[in-house]
């Protein structure tokens, strides 16, 4: 099973952990190779031009962050969302995430979560019905749902 691990941006060092994590416990796992190179310090993945939280969406655009992660899940079997406390929301889960949660959703792709649900999120019934399957912080529960 090829996974595609994805999550906050916030979060990309944990993302690259966790794609070595689960290619230790002999998954197929990957991640955007932008992300691995931000982690390594040889390019910025994501930049802030202004003060809002969050990546801004002329950088999102001219790298074509979105389209690419979509053409990556297709090419995945599953997705794993890193979610991890931010702005003081436990297992958070932001706006990019959701949409490609649904985007693997509609696609038939498993949906794990390293954690649990959010525990504030406006739209906790919009993932909630996409059925994820939480890891509950433990990266080998994986092990039960794939072959």
């Amino acid at each position: 099973m090829k996974i595609y691990v994805l999550g906050s941006n916030s979060f990309v060092k944990e993302m690259v952990n966790t794609k070595n994590k689960l290619l230790a416990l002999g998954l197929d796992a990957w991640i955007h190779q932008d992300y691995e190179d931000h982690v390594a310090g040889k390019k910025l993945a994501f930049i802030k031009e202004d003060k809002k939280p969050g990546e801004s969406a002329a950088f999102k655009k001219a790298h074509d962050y979105i389209n690419q992660h979509y053409k990556h899940i297709l090419e995945s079997d599953a997705i794993i969302i890193v979610n991890l406390e931010k702005k003081g929301v436990k297992n958070y889960i932001g706006g990019n995430c959701l949409m490609e949660i649904g985007m693997a959703y509609v696609n038939n792709k498993k949906v794990f979560l390293s954690n649990d649900l959010p525990t504030d999120c406006a739209y906790l019934d919009e993932i909630v019905a996409m059925d994820p399957i939480c890891l509950h912080g433990d990266l080998s529960n994986i092990k039960k749902y794939v072959s």
